[in-house]
């Protein structure tokens, strides 16, 4: 056989839900259009092209010039349509009825509108593992793209890795191609001639290989530095030229073909997995830590070729264990998702299910779901994009029950950690308790603008804060992987790395120091004196006529002192305010305390005159990234104007405010920056108990929606 390769490559163009519609242009500028331009006078070449769901109705609603040319380039046989889960999900985190939903709904979506239905499909972040591949079968595809590293933790060697192969279960079957690792990281960082080069030797040693480039297609253009690179300097010219020149022995061929014109390499059982970069991301920062070093260690010694497909990271799944807020979002996902099951059951109507079931789908969207070099779960503006749709989701479900105008209290199971939450709702809000964590309030939806002020993220310990402290540096050279680049978006990040103890939730009871200041807590310096934040409470549901009450006591000390904290959370039927009622008792005679609750509000952001903190006469005290240490108050209030909402936090009683923004160090495809996540609003107090030993506070919390949200009408699909 004389000396000849097969190439796959295969784009995967995403944007996530929520993402900001100038990042969307902005990516079609500078990636999706100019790629296709340089790409269509190369009539040899053909490649596989999987745009994600979020970026595809984009796309038909802002660009349909560019659909069309690509539906041009699949009717000559160009390019091959990829499917997949409608709006990118990591599908290991959902039930298999949203599995195959979500790959159903897409497959429908593209054959009404590009013509096509498709045979393969794009798996998000490569996230795998075995049970996906009856789910995957059944919702239709025959074939998708994982990553050479899934197969090189199976044990198999690279050298194997030369055509697709087939993997199993429950007796259904599935093809899998192999992701070269090598050229990922040649394409498009490395000149052209080496990837050349490289198959070259491929056809040579394993004549009649197929190999598969499978990766974002940001990276053509998007990412930083690349636009540059790959365009201006022109690199994709060189490279489709390259291609062109060597057509004789290298055949650019689509994912399809290659099944057509080649047999599988064999059966693989692989392990659960996804590229590497991921595995190393799921760890512990320290876990983190430690692989680096020992990777770096024995990168240079003569056994680590043989030994670095067996160092392997973590399990995607732990990225809920890592973030307590990932798992939060994935149990309210679950919550809707169980309970649109139980009204498909019941059989509600099926235009109504279908528009509940559209926004459960956009809610599944992974990017924040997850960190790694991409901002993910640390971008706010996602987070809130998928409780938007989460929450309208439960709304609608509430409607179609018959249940929205009441008010209720239940408790369940609602995080999956084997404990007892409680979920107060009426028609203006839902209000989640934790009893065994402190008895904090960790979310809090208001429907009229489908938005949770508690999608709040603490401050945690990261594996690149390491690259943070050692300051900034260039590496200089070629244009740079997102995974080696080392950019600071602003100057003094050394100096804003901060932790936090405890999650940034609300109903968080600290006693401090009596010399405790803005300063010292705001730093996280003030050491905490009681055992109230983190440790459980007993909690009673009370029902009325018209209100619901979770009523929540700890019999706990703070300086060593026993001390009972009784706390009442109470919601009334149509209202938009919460009332919360503190009641301390065997305070000690004549010992001032120093007592604050912590509330933190999400999704209103800092620096912008529109976002702002007023006292209780309406006179403004700045923007909501202002410190605020107020004396003698009775209340504060939270404006956001763009966000159609106004939170007035008021006590019954004299009262010390500190307020002060939480912000994190993170990272993110274009370096590390300083990300505003919520504000942090503490009423405090130096409490002296009566001669019964006791004291109480009332707090009451009223929230105005200015913008109500109307039901959205999008363009859902019926599966």
């Amino acid at each position: 056989m004389s000396p000849h390769v097969h190439l796959c490559l295969v784009l995967h163009n995403h944007q996530p839900i929520g993402n900001f519609d100038g990042v969307f242009e902005q990516a079609y500028q500078d990636s999706y259009l100019p790629f296709l331009e340089v790409f269509e006078p190369y009539d040899a070449l053909n490649i596989s092209l999987h745009t994600s769901g979020p970026l595809m109705l984009w796309l038909a609603e802002r660009h349909p010039e560019y659909l069309d040319r690509v539906r041009l380039l699949v009717e000559a046989g160009r390019i091959e349509i990829v499917g997949g889960p409608q709006y990118e999900p990591i599908l290991t985190m959902l039930p298999r009825r949203d599995r195959v939903g979500q790959i159903q709904s897409y497959s429908s979506w593209l054959q009404r509108n590009l013509g096509v239905t498709p045979s393969g499909m794009w798996m998000p972040e490569r996230v795998w593992e075995s049970g996906l591949t009856a789910d995957v079968a059944a919702a239709g595809m025959r074939y998708t793209v994982l990553d050479d590293y899934h197969f090189k933790s199976a044990g198999m060697a690279e050298e194997e890795l030369r055509s697709y192969f087939v993997v199993e279960d429950q007796g259904q079957l599935l093809r899998v191609f192999p992701g070269s690792e090598q050229l990922r990281y040649t394409i498009p960082f490395r000149p052209a001639h080496e990837t050349i080069d490289y198959l070259r030797g491929i056809a040579h040693s394993n004549p009649g290989a197929v190999m598969t480039f499978g990766d974002d297609g940001e990276k053509f253009g998007t990412w930083p530095d690349t636009k540059s690179h790959v365009y201006d300097e022109g690199w994709l010219r060189s490279f489709f030229d390259a291609l062109t020149e060597n057509q004789e022995w290298l055949h650019t061929v689509t994912l399809a073909e290659s099944i057509q014109s080649a047999a599988p390499a064999g059966k693989a059982y692989l392990p659960d997995c996804s590229y590497r970069e991921m595995t190393v991301w799921s760890l512990p920062a320290e876990s983190q830590e430690i692989l680096d070093d020992v990777s770096h260690a024995m990168e240079n010694d003569e056994r680590w070729g043989h030994l670095e497909s067996f160092v392997r990271g973590g399990f995607w799944r732990n990225f809920k264990v890592k973030y307590e807020e990932t798992n939060e979002m994935y149990a309210r996902m679950m919550h809707v998702s169980d309970r649109l099951a139980k009204a498909e059951a019941s059989g509600h109507d099926a235009g109504e299910l279908a528009e509940i079931r559209d926004h459960l789908y956009r809610g599944q969207c992974n990017c924040p779901y997850w960190h790694g070099a991409f901002g993910g779960i640390y971008l706010p503006h996602l987070r809130n994009a998928i409780y938007e749709h989460l929450i309208q989701a439960d709304t609608l479900l509430q409607e179609i029950e018959g249940t929205l105008n009441t008010v209720s209290a239940t408790a369940g199971d609602y995080d999956y950690d084997g404990q007892q939450e409680i979920r107060l709702s009426n028609e203006s809000m839902v209000a989640w308790i934790d009893p065994a964590q402190g008895g904090r309030m960790y979310e809090w939806d208001l429907r009229g603008i489908n938005h949770n002020l508690l999608a709040t993220l603490q401050r945690r310990p990261e594996a690149y804060h390491r690259k943070v402290l050692a300051g900034p540096n260039s590496a200089g050279g070629d244009v740079a992987s997102i995974h080696d680049r080392v950019v600071f978006k602003q100057e003094g990040l050394d100096q804003m790395i901060q932790y936090d103890r405890y999650a940034r939730k609300s109903l968080m009871d600290h006693f401090f120091d009596n010399e405790a200041t803005l300063e010292s807590v705001s730093r996280g310096e003030s050491p905490e004196r009681g055992d109230f934040v983190e440790l459980p409470f007993e909690a009673k549901l009370r029902r009325g006529s018209d209100r619901v009450q979770a009523q929540l006591r700890r019999d706990g000390n703070a300086w060593g002192i026993p001390i009972t904290l009784t706390k009442a959370v109470t919601l009334q039927e149509g209202s938009g305010n919460l009332s919360v009622t503190y009641l301390l008792e065997n305070l000690p005679p004549a010992s001032p305390l120093h007592f604050a609750v912590e509330w933190n509000f999400a999704g209103l952001p800092s620096g912008a005159d529109d976002r702002y903190f007023s006292d209780v006469d309406g006179n403004q005290l700045g923007q909501l990234g202002e410190r605020l240490d107020l004396t003698d108050v009775r209340g504060l209030s939270l404006s956001d104007r763009w966000l159609g909402v106004d939170i007035d936090l008021r006590t019954d009683r004299d009262s010390g405010v500190w307020a002060f923004p939480v912000e994190t160090v993170s990272q993110s495809e274009a370096g590390f920056e300083l990300v505003h996540q919520s504000v942090c609003v503490m009423p405090h107090w130096i409490i002296t108990a009566d001669a019964e030993g006791r004291w109480a506070v009332t707090i009451d919390i009223a929230t105005r929606c200015e913008n109500a949200i109307e039901v959205q009408q999008h363009d859902h699909v019926n599966v």
